[in-house]
């Protein structure tokens, strides 16, 4: 898809559907590891699971953000029309991304203990999490692969291949969740091991059909040297996004410091209410995924007036999502919480943590869409800002809160709600300095 002509609502919309539905599929990973465990094993299960998710992401996000930055590069070569040059993208980031998740897997496996230490896991469920993490990081290498195929074929307007696989994924780690989890009875283990064949399987078969039937794969020799030009400019781009991401899940495990100080009834509601949020994320981050493309096409064709057009559509669907999902999270909280778990105590407090943070949905999506923008141009500062912010904000923000005899454990959402407020702001503004010293429009 060529994002330099046309309408760009039309062109924003069709590129982000079947990646919205990819995103939603990919989050099932987690939901339904969620699902089943809560639902079959139990709360303190689920809390286990929701004890590793900052941690991984934390290492998740080393590798991403490098790719996500080699996204960026081949989108730009490509609304420049330079299509040797996106050929020597994808041999030059597929280097960077090999090298990357197996280096970081293997450490992120021996720390695994000692970092769910540190956030004062509770010795309840210190065991379950450990074994699910470190199946997790078995399988960063194999998530690499996916997410660097999916960042190649998106960067050429290709939102719709990686879907496929992607759902067929899916379906097949429901179907050895239950397997393993139900009739196996092999609990959090279970779940772990059904996520690692699904996230092989969805790698696996997205990069053999990425080989097989788009031109920019078939490479030749010519193709397969290395470019240090390239892959510098795809690390100066990447690594602060690396950065950003890496600083945001740091940030993330503080607030999950704060929250295993509540106790498994405050850890699972909380994983519970991530996992929800985790879905509501999944517009947003889409729509900022196709702004990066659009972006990024029309940097490299010069065609700023279309770059603004594209941002000011893009906050406006984004408002319009935020409004509609706010009753749905104030008058449905307790029905959807149910879905993760049957433990009242669980299902009550993660209803009114949902009412709280969907009033600040707004600025959570205006983080997305400036994302989108200032990726796409490669404003590596951006993301390295960003991710300041966030850290900040998690550090301080929760701890004060919950110290407030009359807000307490609730602070926990007040203060997530609070930092995407922060972060938006923030963006915001950068985005205003941004446009003003480079495109002038």
């Amino acid at each position: 898809m060529n994002m330099t002509e046309g309408s760009p609502v039309k062109l924003l919309i069709l590129f982000a559907i079947p990646m919205m539905i990819g995103n939603i599929f990919q989050q099932f990973y987690n939901l339904v590891d969620s699902i089943v465990v809560g639902q079959l094993v139990g709360s303190d299960a689920l809390a286990a699971i929701g004890a590793t998710g900052s941690v991984t992401f934390l290492f998740f996000a080393l590798c991403n953000g490098v790719g996500s930055g080699g996204g960026i590069i081949t989108s730009q070569c490509f609304g420049a029309g330079e299509h040797d040059k996106v050929k020597k993208c994808i041999v030059n980031v597929a280097i960077i991304m090999v090298a990357f998740p197996l280096v970081v897997g293997a450490l992120a496996f021996i720390l695994t203990r000692p970092m769910l230490l540190l956030l004062d896991t509770p010795l309840a469920v210190i065991d379950d999490a450990a074994v699910y993490m470190q199946i997790m990081c078995i399988g960063l290498p194999f998530v690499s692969i996916y997410n660097y195929v999916a960042s190649m074929l998106r960067a050429l307007g290709d939102s719709k291949t990686p879907l496929y696989f992607l759902i067929f994924s899916c379906i097949l780690n429901t179907i050895l969740d239950f397997i393993f989890v139900y009739f196996f009875s092999m609990g959090v283990l279970g779940a772990a091991v059904a996520t690692l064949i699904s996230q092989f399987v969805s790698g696996a078969v997205c990069l053999w059909y990425a080989f097989k039937h788009n031109e920019y794969f078939k490479l030749t020799k010519e193709d397969l040297k290395i470019d240090r030009k390239i892959m510098w400019s795809a690390i100066r781009i990447g690594v602060p996004l690396s950065l950003q991401f890496s600083l945001i899940a740091i940030s993330c495990m503080a607030l999950q410091r704060v929250v295993n100080n509540f106790g498994p009834i405050a850890m699972a509601a909380f994983t519970a209410t991530s996992r929800i949020e985790q879905v509501i994320h999944q517009p947003y981050q889409t729509l900022g995924t196709a702004l990066s493309t659009y972006t990024g096409q029309n940097f490299g064709a010069k065609k700023f007036d279309r770059m603004v057009v594209g941002y000011r559509k893009s906050m406006l669907m984004m408002f319009v999502f935020s409004v509609a999902m706010l009753p749905v999270m104030q008058f449905f909280g307790e029905a959807i919480t149910s879905i993760f778990v049957d433990d009242p105590e669980v299902i009550t407090m993660g209803a009114k943590a949902l009412q709280i943070s969907s009033f600040f949905y707004v600025f959570l999506g205006i983080i997305y869409v400036v994302r989108g923008v200032l990726n796409g141009v490669g404003d590596a500062f951006f993301a390295l800002l960003n991710g300041i912010v966030e850290v900040i904000g998690r550090f301080v923000v929760p701890v004060a809160l919950t110290m407030i005899a009359t807000i307490g454990v609730w602070g926990i959402w007040w203060s997530v709600g609070i930092v995407w407020f922060m972060s938006g702001f923030s963006a915001w503004l950068r985005y205003i300095w941004y446009k003003k010293k480079h495109y002038h429009k």
